[in-house]
């Protein structure tokens, strides 16, 4: 690989990781957001939900604006998305104020991780699952870091530091990627005649409302279920509405010519669909553990947030070493046989937090980070790999969007599996009722993965 392919990839995974160490930064922060604005912890778990929310929405949007107006110009108006927002937020003079700016965050950093990772599909076509594993490095090591540094952060400048912290991270990335990533191709004349109503439908707007109203009734009336300890007719009424507005995407989805999420090219690309669920699986078990471990250190064990991303920290360093060893490794034997190690350490480190009890010493906690963050480097490399090699060129944005989408929904669903399980407030049997449930999600995956392999032989036969 020449050193211009490695000055790209440098280039895009400074601006890559915005997403993921924001992610995962603002764990630490939960216990302190919510002494500052006294609010419930299911209330200020929407700070991470209204994130998850807009990428969830706005990665398919910017994967397809990729391929139809530039990578480049999308990749860089992101940045100064991203910076702006960043710069702002910790001026909010509430919470609500805070939510708005993380929505704004969280579109300009999807808006960098769409069309980043199509950059170097289209510009990197050798050993592309390194060039994957040095975009990991970036990637899931900033989130797997991303608890360290936000406890270090909050330690010696409070939570409005998680995000100033962002601001070099922009700059660098923008300096660098006006100079590394290739001009953009001229787009289709057809692009710039469009009325408004086609604009509206190329995004697919209706298809993108129906999702978003669907899915935040859903969280608010589960949400609002376990806060309130009883069901309401008014809670019944937002659970039916949240399911007919689903299902109404999902006919919508089917039928129209430009979908949000284009479900006929999943069932077209059934690897694509493989290689999504397997996503949101992973990315539920991670992220449960991302947001179940500090609050449960804190709130439980009375940790400070200085020692709980130092702890934490056990997690992103696996997940670092692991992720350029996996690149060699799929390089030589493709994604599935790291895929599956990662799925039996997951197991591994769910069982352990299950042995956990009262007394147990909290550096013990460090052995299941530490198995979740060689799973994480494993799964972060061995998943994009296989999306890579799965996906046709001419739709690799819209892939790489959806395949942020499916992480975006695993990271939902963990924090949707916290606030039911614990509610209010954190506590040991909450917690160890989260390793059990995590423990069956992952030996659900390894079975999976081997029904998978038995499928494929008897094609082949």
């Amino acid at each position: 690989m020449n050193a211009r392919n490695w000055w790209l990839m440098v280039s895009v995974g400074l601006g890559i990781l915005l997403n993921p160490l924001n992610s995962s930064m603002i764990s630490i922060a939960i216990p302190r957001l919510q002494n500052v604005f006294q609010l419930d912890i299911t209330v200020v778990f929407w700070i991470i939900f209204c994130f998850y929310i807009a990428s969830a929405i706005s990665s398919p949007v910017m994967g397809k604006a990729s391929d139809l107006f530039g990578r480049r110009k999308i990749f860089l108006t992101g940045l100064v998305v991203a910076f702006v927002a960043s710069a702002i937020a910790p001026l909010s003079p509430n919470f609500g104020w805070l939510i708005l700016f993380r929505i704004v965050q969280s579109v300009g950093t999807s808006m960098i991780i769409s069309a980043g990772m199509a950059i170097i599909r289209m510009n990197i076509t050798e050993k592309q699952a390194t060039a994957v594993s040095v975009l990991t490095i970036f990637q899931s090591g900033a989130a797997a870091i991303g608890p360290f540094v936000g406890g270090v952060l909050i330690h010696l400048w409070d939570w409005p530091a998680i995000f100033f912290v962002n601001i070099p991270f922009a700059v660098a990335s923008f300096l660098f990627s006006w100079l590394t990533i290739p001009k953009d191709e001229k787009p289709a004349s057809a692009t710039h005649s469009m009325s408004f109503r086609a604009w509206l439908d190329l995004i697919d707007a209706s298809g993108t409302l129906l999702f978003t109203v669907g899915l935040v009734l859903l969280l608010v009336g589960l949400l609002s279920v376990k806060s309130s300890g009883h069901v309401s007719i008014i809670q019944v009424i937002v659970g039916l509405i949240s399911f007919v507005a689903l299902g109404a995407f999902v006919r919508h989805e089917l039928k129209t010519v430009s979908p949000f999420i284009p479900l006929r090219t999943l069932a077209e690309y059934p690897e694509i669909t493989w290689v999504n669920v397997q996503s949101i699986i992973v990315n539920l078990i991670l992220f449960t553990l991302f947001y179940g471990v500090p609050s449960y250190l804190q709130m439980v064990r009375h940790v400070s947030e200085f020692h709980t991303g130092i702890l934490m920290l056990s997690l992103g360093l696996c997940s670092f070493v692991a992720s350029p060893l996996a690149g060699r490794w799929i390089d030589k034997s493709g994604p599935r046989p790291a895929l599956n190690v990662a799925a039996v350490l997951m197991t591994l480190g769910s069982v352990w937090i299950v042995t956990l009890n009262q007394t147990s010493p909290v550096i013990s906690v460090c052995l299941s980070l530490a198995a979740f963050g060689i799973s994480n480097g494993l799964n972060s490399v061995g998943l994009q790999a296989a999306l890579f090699k799965s996906s046709p060129k001419e739709i690799i944005g819209v892939a790489s969007g959806l395949f942020t989408t499916s992480r975006i929904l695993g990271a939902i669903l963990s924090l949707l599996l916290i606030g039911v399980i614990v509610g209010a407030k954190f506590s040991f049997g909450g917690f160890r009722v989260l390793g059990i449930i995590l423990t069956v999600i992952s030996l659900s995956l390894v079975f999976m993965s081997r029904r998978r392999r038995e499928l494929r032989a008897i094609r082949r036969e």
